[in-house]
């Protein structure tokens, strides 16, 4: 059965074309969510610095910490929650939650309130990132997975990108408050707009999936339909080679982005670049990401899943050791480049292989563990990049995680298995 042809008379249709507005709505959606990330990207390392006079880099990482902490934990709940109450509730919590965020970032009269917009921002990414991913996958099926998902993340992360430009332009106008934030308020309200009027629910769209025939060469029989939280957490993080390759490759992957959002504005500062030249450097990577994962959903669909995440991971090791050894904007600007091209090749191809292996009946849960693994990067690279920092220097810290991230990519190399349909069948 096609994944297109409606299931067994539930008037359900799978697949990208037969669900068109809808995906497109959520693309929208997501773009909003990553515009949130990104009025931090460019602002909050300098505000810590110049506002908040926070000598010490793991002092100044706090909020990351409370950020990719907060937002990991979510993500386990958005996909459980999602599964027992339906995805559209979960998006509309994500983005109430939103609202105070931009208020307390622009009048947080100590670096305290900073952290607590930061704990309310990772709650909002975790319930509404997890539920449009989970809501696209839901919509398109198993023939068109790696697309929707380079989609999604492209509209996340090429927002952040424009973001994290604009905020830098109006710091460097307007100072660092309150102008960059007005743009995470209208962002918030917008949203929120949209994803209550608009948006429907797509949990009967994983029901009409689970009822079609699976692959034999994706059925594993410990992966049946009728698996509790618990055990979808042990087979996500442990027990499947794939599943568990992808966790550790996803939390590597945003351990090296802590480090990129949270010290390379200082170590770009150090070195005498202006704010609005460090707001390019930050849009750089986050853009290249963004554009670039509208090629590499769709190229994992058809050369596999594997590969691309191991060639990823490697090209971000590059990346940072470039970033370690440079002195200068055209180097960092390329190392940026090169850094957005490794992660665009990861990113939506770790969800889509998540996708692949779990069963529909509780593959939002899995894409929850998936996430809490991969988000809980953020606030350990947070912590190890501050303390290898405050210990070292900024280049030590840099030049650390360069070689951590390309362990992990030998990692996948070894241990994961290609998971995609297409090149399995």
């Amino acid at each position: 059965m096609s994944a297109t042809t409606a299931a067994r008379g539930e008037g359900v249709r799978l697949g990208l074309r037969a669900n068109m507005a809808q995906f497109s709505l959520l693309v929208a959606v997501n773009a909003l969510v990553g515009g949130m990330l990104g009025q931090e990207r460019t602002v909050l390392p300098l505000l810590a610095r110049e506002v908040f006079h926070l000598s010490a880099y793991t002092a100044a990482l706090t909020y990351i910490v409370a950020f990719g902490a907060t937002k990991a934990v979510t993500n386990f709940f958005a996909g459980t929650l999602s599964d027992r109450y339906g995805r559209k509730p979960v998006l509309v919590a994500g983005w109430l939650v939103a609202l105070p965020v931009p208020a307390l970032l622009i009048w947080g009269p100590s670096w305290g309130w900073i952290v607590l917009a930061n704990v309310l921002l990772g709650v909002n990414q975790g319930l509404t990132w997890s539920t449009t991913v989970i809501m696209k996958i839901d919509l398109v099926g198993p023939e068109r997975r790696g697309l929707a998902m380079g989609f999604n993340e492209a509209s996340g992360y090429v927002a952040l990108a424009a973001t994290a430009m604009a905020t830098g332009s109006l710091a460097a106008h307007w100072g660092l408050r309150p102008a960059p934030f007005l743009l995470g308020a209208a962002y918030a309200a917008l949203a929120l707009g949209l994803s209550t009027l608009a948006v429907r629910e797509t949990r009967d769209h994983a029901r009409a999936e689970a009822a079609l025939p699976r692959p034999p060469a994706r059925v594993n029989p410990d992966h049946h339909g009728e698996l509790t939280t618990g055990q979808v957490a042990r087979i996500t993080s442990f027990g499947d080679k794939a599943l568990s390759a992808a966790s550790q490759a996803g939390l590597v992957n945003n351990l090296n982005d802590a480090l990129a959002w949270g010290l390379f504005p200082l170590l770009f500062a150090a070195h005498g670049l202006s704010v609005a030249r460090i707001g390019v450097l930050a849009a750089l990577y986050p853009a290249v990401w963004g554009f670039g994962q509208l090629l590499t959903g769709w190229w994992s669909d058809r050369i596999g899943r594997k590969h691309l995440i191991t060639a990823g991971m490697l090209v971000q090791a590059a990346a940072l050791a470039l970033v370690a050894a440079g002195t200068t904007f055209p180097v960092w600007a390329a190392a940026q480049v090169l850094l957005g091209a490794g992660t665009a090749l990861v990113y939506p191809t770790l969800l889509a292989a998540i996708g692949d292996v779990a069963h529909p009946a509780w593959r939002a849960r899995s894409v929850g563990v998936y996430r809490l693994w991969r988000d809980g990067g953020f606030a350990v690279g947070a912590l190890l990049a501050g303390v290898l920092a405050d210990a070292y220097g900024l280049a030590a810290a840099t030049w650390a995680v360069a070689v951590l991230t390309a362990v992990s990519g030998l990692v996948v190399a070894v241990r994961m298995y290609e998971t995609s349909p297409r090149t399995r069948s």
